[in-house]
């Protein structure tokens, strides 16, 4: 007597791959997939195609990313600066080590009132910031312009704390020609002592002695370094210094006190304009 069978078992196949036996399905479709044509997901796993198509946009994606850099303004300045660096030293390997005479690069950058009331070169107003002579000079402003662009920037936001910084940096160049105006100048110090003045201005604000915390230290240490060291900026530090410390003032008030917000964003303009317009009456 023949008794009846069971069905032969159904050998189910991956949808891509007709040839090859599919262990799973997705989790999100249902089809069967083998192996390679899975990817892990949040919940279980996803034929390739579901998780191509669940995946944000580039626009979706891109705004993800920016969300995550707080201080995407400051590590681009750094760029910029090490950038100029690097492109100097290319053309002379001697200024990196800030010996010897200024190299031909340094010469275009660099700023003294000369190349202003001669030339009309006032592009200078805004090189001579990103030009330093020697790895030390650049490693000390860096290491400053990262630690105050953490502080700074994600309470400004990217757009505020970019014209600080030009701001500073303009009043640093002003301070160069009122102060020294026949040196050859040059560096990012002008627009890093305007970020801690505006770090000063803050705590002020905020009812915080800087002299009290790391602020005040780091900026009592650095003023006193300005006129010990030879061969360092003084116009070019406290130009940068009054700048910054002006434009913060108004840019980072306390709560209770919330400057509007056209004029967190008008300050560091009317500061950097102003800067410039001395430089320009100054030169002429």
């Amino acid at each position: 007597m023949n008794l009846p069978q069971p069905p032969a078992p159904q050998i189910t196949t991956c949808f891509r791959h007709p040839g090859r036996e599919a262990g799973r399905r997705c989790t999100r479709c249902g089809r069967p997939a083998c192996n390679e044509c899975l990817v892990q997901a949040d919940i279980g796993s996803q034929c390739v195609e579901c998780a191509k198509a669940g995946r944000p946009d580039v626009r979706t994606r891109a705004r993800y990313w920016n969300a995550r850099q707080p201080t995407l303004v400051t590590y681009a300045l750094m760029a910029l600066n090490v950038a100029v660096f690097v492109w100097v030293a290319a053309d002379n390997s001697r200024s990196i080590g800030g010996q010897g005479s200024i190299t031909p690069r340094q010469f275009d950058l660099g700023l003294s009132e000369v190349f202003l009331t001669r030339n009309d070169e006032w592009y200078r107003l805004i090189t001579s910031g990103f030009l330093h002579f020697g790895i030390v000079h650049i490693a000390f402003n860096m290491l400053l312009l990262f630690q105050l662009g953490q502080l700074l920037e994600p309470i400004l936001g990217r757009v505020r704390f970019g014209l600080l910084y030009v701001a500073a940096l303009l009043g640093g160049s002003t301070g160069v020609l009122l102060l020294q105006p026949n040196s050859f100048a040059g560096g990012a110090s002008g627009a890093v002592f305007g970020l801690l003045g505006a770090a000063a201005a803050w705590q002020l604000r905020q009812g915080v002695n800087p002299l009290s915390t790391g602020i005040g230290t780091t900026l009592l240490l650095n003023v006193m370094i300005t006129f010990w060291v030879p061969n360092i900026s003084i116009g070019g530090h406290l130009g940068g210094l009054a700048a910054g410390a002006a434009a913060g003032w108004f840019m980072l008030a306390p709560r209770n006190q919330r400057s509007p917000v056209w004029l967190t964003y008008a300050s560091p303009v009317v500061v950097g304009v102003a800067a410039a317009a001395v430089s320009y009456l100054v030169a002429r």
